[in-house]
């Protein structure tokens, strides 16, 4: 691989972070997009034209190419195991958009190519990319709130009150090609919690069609446990239009607030404060000198650290054991909600 300039193919255009992924570095000195496939004909010239990629008429083509050291999959979920497949066996290093697949086979699928090759991957959790959680990764790492009791963690969007979204042509809401607004759209989530926490044990859930009836499910609440005994608690939806608080943490000592970090609470007047925290033995709410930014930034602040990555100047933003563990505890609370029983882990 150049030191100079890290080269990148994309496969597919079908998730649309990615054109914030190409956007964000066509500012980079050391890393270029250069060529483009995607199974949509029509989509993958036009985006192709718009950011003036080299477009390949097929997938082999593209990953033939001498010129592309690592590529972003973002293509439907359920090709992630056949594209990163292919790339790992053409030695291409992936940077693979969440959630990592729809089963737990086809993750493994995914890890057996990337170890059997030797080729570097990382999933593009944006969670991780975020500085105020990355300061609430601090905290807790150093007990500033003592001992945690009680997570919880709302990731949220407007998506199925959008009707340019719910479309039934949208792969999104396709249950072959996604499963559901659950999986798609907590896995952010669960890899923020697993992120913090550590791997939960167990998990009673909720998920259905609450208010809509487009996607296989609209609305989900998870409830995790983990090993120490902290409870975590997930809400899911894709039908919120405004909200406030996204993560509150209560230890101990004291209790973290953070009131961004989603699509809905990137609406929140700009006196708003992105986090405090309150410590035992005080008589006021610490504020954090963070600025408030909105969900789009957060999305453009993930390939900064994949290209380091790829270059060997940090680790990865999240590990294909990372993307497995977060998939994992979205299908335990699946079943969970189909069986109405607590699902304990790791999945049989």
């Amino acid at each position: 691989m150049p030191q100079n300039k890290i080269r990148i193919g994309i496969i597919s255009f079908a998730h649309g972070h990615v054109q914030r992924y190409i956007q964000e570095i066509a500012n980079f000195d050391d890393a270029e997009v250069v060529a483009a496939w995607d199974a949509d004909e029509q989509r993958g010239q036009e985006n192709s034209t718009k950011y003036q990629l080299q477009w390949e008429a097929n997938l082999a083509s593209l990953l033939a190419r001498s010129d592309i050291d690592a590529v972003f999959v973002t293509s439907p979920t359920n090709k992630h195991a056949e594209h990163c497949v292919a790339a790992a066996h053409a030695g291409k290093h992936i940077l693979l958009q969440k959630p990592m697949a729809l089963s737990l086979a086809d993750c493994d699928t995914i890890i057996q190519a990337v170890q059997a090759n030797g080729v570097k991957f990382s999933m593009c959790h944006q969670m991780r990319a975020d500085p105020v959680n990355q300061k609430i990764k601090q905290l807790l790492n150093e007990k500033q709130v003592g001992d945690i009791a009680v997570v919880k963690r709302r990731h949220a969007i407007n998506a199925l009150l959008n009707p340019d979204f719910a479309r039934l042509d949208n792969w999104h809401i396709d249950p072959i090609q996604n499963m559901g607004m659950f999986m798609d759209d907590a896995s952010h989530a669960t890899d923020w919690l697993h992120w913090m926490l550590g791997r939960p044990v167990s998990v009673m859930a909720e998920i259905d069609n609450i208010v809509t009836n487009v996607a296989p499910d609209d609305n989900g609440v998870a409830i995790y446990r983990f090993g120490t005994g902290i409870i975590g608690i997930l809400i899911n939806s894709s039908t919120q239009l405004a909200a406030q608080s996204t993560t509150e943490i209560y230890g101990t000592q004291g209790t973290i607030l953070q009131d961004y970090g989603d699509a809905p609470s990137s609406h929140l007047p700009a006196r708003e404060v992105p986090l405090r925290i309150f410590q035992a033995g005080q008589s006021q709410w610490q504020t954090f000198d963070f600025p408030f930014v909105p969900h789009h930034t957060r999305i453009s602040a993930v390939p900064r650290p994949l290209i380091d990555y790829l270059k060997g100047e940090r680790e990865p933003l999240a590990t294909a054991g990372d993307g497995r563990v977060a998939v994992e505890m979205v299908l335990g609370a699946y079943q969970s909600a189909k069986t109405g029983q607590r699902v304990h882990f790791p999945l049989g």
